[in-house]
């Protein structure tokens, strides 16, 4: 095997990384914050690629064009709070229906199952054809870098504020937070729609840099969020123990994530296992905390003696 096929198709993969750990970070506040795994991230993934190409299409600015890629996201997660909050159906059912729902949404706006667009016709902030032999500024891997430090000093920000406490306080405790005065319903609806719309944005910034939106590019988000999550949470938690430098390691670990399978793929692995694999490399690192609580934490003793 080339060693050289590897090393040309990693700056690709940390690429694809970096614009698929904004999408965690969107998970990571729902998984994390509000202890909620939202299915409505395989839906709004694509709504987001959708809107975002589409609006290009029509002749839109990359950035009212991704702008609007984040409202359609946050309308998204606006649907899985109500549907969660006001008619009380489950979290995880409420992310499945508006999951299948933004199926038909999707293929509405596009008009078919795939939007091809140009790159050397359109605008785009990110392409493939951005990663090599390019002035720096229009680097892929530099621009969606910059991108993401913006989005997590916002978030950080965001999160230290009134609104943002309170929506942290749901999270960790409904009920003393209700009892503190705090609308708990508003806040996981709030939060569902912050989380939809930073994964449409990746969504957007996906679909410019592959070239085209498909119905099916969602398939599987919520599973490579979560993988970013808890790889990022493995890797750096003893040493990132700031919120926003939390939101930074959920960042790396996609980058890893997408960095380890570009090395399975370059070892040969046949392309058909690859979802399998996906679920076995988010098994594995789910099951590491309890393995360390479990076999290798040392007991502690009790006090006193019999």
């Amino acid at each position: 095997m080339n060693i050289m096929s590897l090393v040309n198709a990693l700056p690709g993969a940390a690429a694809q990384g970096l614009i698929w750990g904004i999408m965690a970070i969107g998970v990571y506040i729902t998984y994390r914050i509000l202890d909620i795994a939202d299915l409505t991230v395989d839906g709004s993934l694509c709504t987001g690629g959708a809107v975002c190409i589409m609006m290009m299409l029509k002749g839109n600015n990359v950035w009212v064009s991704m702008a609007a890629a984040f409202g359609a996201g946050m309308a998204a997660g606006l649907v899985t709070g109500l549907l969660h909050t006001f008619m009380g159906i489950p979290a995880i059912l409420s992310g499945i229906l508006t999951q299948l729902g933004l199926w038909s949404v999707n293929l509405k706006i596009m008009g078919k199952a795939n939007q091809a667009i140009n790159v050397d016709k359109y605008q785009l902030l990110v392409s493939l054809r951005f990663i090599k032999n390019v002035p720096f500024y229009k680097n892929t891997i530099l621009v969606v870098a910059l991108i993401t430090v913006v989005l997590i000093v916002i978030l950080y920000w965001f999160f230290g504020t009134e609104l943002g406490c309170s929506l942290r306080a749901t999270g960790c405790n409904d009920k003393m937070a209700r009892a503190q005065g705090i609308n708990t319903d508003f806040s996981r609806v709030l939060a569902l729609m912050i989380s939809n719309g930073l994964v449409a944005l990746s969504g957007g910034l996906l679909a410019q840099y592959q070239g085209f939106a498909d119905i099916n590019m969602g398939r599987g988000a919520i599973v490579i969020g979560l993988a970013a999550v808890i790889i990022g949470e493995a890797v750096f938690s003893r040493i990132f123990h700031n919120f926003g430098l939390k939101l930074l390691a959920v960042s790396f670990g996609s980058i890893i994530y997408y960095l380890v399978l570009q090395v399975v793929i370059w070892r040969g692995i046949d392309t058909d296992l690859l979802k399998l694999l996906q679920a076995a490399v988010v098994a594995v690192f789910l099951a590491i905390p309890v393995w360390q609580e479990r076999y290798f934490s040392k007991p502690v003793k009790k006090g006193g003696n019999s």
